[in-house]
């Protein structure tokens, strides 16, 4: 093989190089980005156990977060007056990292790790013991936000708070709320129940409000998980047996499961609820719920045997 067919000559090549030098005009020198050390990890979160319940205390009602009502999804709320004596039964769900430091309703940053949780219609702030009447495990928590918005869910509550009430597996869980209030003498200790007369209080939540009291803050700690009682759905309450009797009726011979009616004494007055059940996880109720709903039923809610 001829090794220099259609090589040029040395002193050509040199010579077109200097010129290609001398006429192209000079690139940019690309800058050479300088080492810059990894940024410090964030501190890993508290473990949800050695977290405190919220500590009741009096708060001003906040200046953002509380318009007399408000529109969400086409629907109309309307912002309470009072907290005082406000308390609902029905599913919680809780919200995480997609809102962690996103602003609240009241303007507060959102903290995952905190004790807080969202809701409709309470003013803010406002404080709530939350029951999950599936194990009975009881929190407090601050409501500081509003929602949510989705299904028929009661109440938002933190990482942290839905962690303790056992419930991030599942992501819901069917529960009791009730608000306290500040101003009142804390509650004292009870053995633990999900019934409404007597729900499940934080292991420690009367020590911690006394505590407050007296300037000291004390951990507090879910309480002992407890049987979980029967839970139902209730589609309707009427002071006429007859009225309840032609409701069951319609709603039997479907696949709602089994409809009764209960009748119940009720501040001297005698009130016949129909109901179906028990329903034995979330998953069941909003199935429930929503062939309630199909059939015209809009306020059907979660109730206790």
């Amino acid at each position: 093989m001829n090794a220099g067919r259609g090589a040029a000559p040395l002193g050509l090549i040199i010579a077109v190089a200097l010129a290609a030098c001398s006429s192209t005009p000079r690139q940019p020198t690309i800058p050479v980005p300088i080492p810059t050390p990894p940024p410090v990890p964030a501190a890993p979160p508290p473990a949800p156990d050695t977290v405190a319940d919220a500590v009741p205390r009096i708060e001003p009602r906040a200046h953002s977060g509380n318009p007399p009502f408000y529109d969400v999804f086409g629907k109309r709320y309307y912002v309470l007056s009072s907290s005082v004596g406000y308390w609902e039964r029905g599913v919680a769900s809780w919200y995480g990292p997609g809102f962690h430091k996103v602003r609240t309703s009241t303007g507060e940053p959102y903290d995952m790790y905190g004790m807080t949780a969202a809701h409709r219609t309470l003013p803010l702030p406002a404080y709530v013991r939350v029951t999950n009447l599936q194990n009975g495990r009881s929190v407090v928590v601050r409501v500081n936000d509003r929602g949510p918005f989705v299904g028929n869910r009661i109440i938002d509550l933190s990482y942290t708070a839905a962690a303790k009430l056992d419930m991030l597996r599942n992501g819901t869980a069917m529960v009791e709320i009730r608000t306290i209030d500040p101003t009142a003498p804390p509650p004292a200790i009870t053995a633990s129940s999900a019934s409404p007369s007597a729900t499940a209080p934080s292991a420690t939540v009367a020590g911690t409000v006394a505590g407050t009291v007296a300037g000291t803050v004390a951990a507090t700690a879910t309480a002992t998980a407890t049987p979980a009682p029967a839970l139902f759905v209730q589609a309707g309450a009427f002071a006429d047996p007859a009225n309840a009797e032609r409701l069951a009726e319609r709603l039997r011979g479907g696949s709602l499961g089994k409809v009764f009616v209960r009748d119940d004494q009720i501040a001297g007055r005698r009130m016949y609820r129909v109901r179906i059940g028990p329903v034995p996880d979330v998953a069941e109720f909003d199935r429930v719920v929503a062939a309630l709903e199909r059939a015209g039923i809009s306020d059907a809610h979660l109730a206790l045997d």
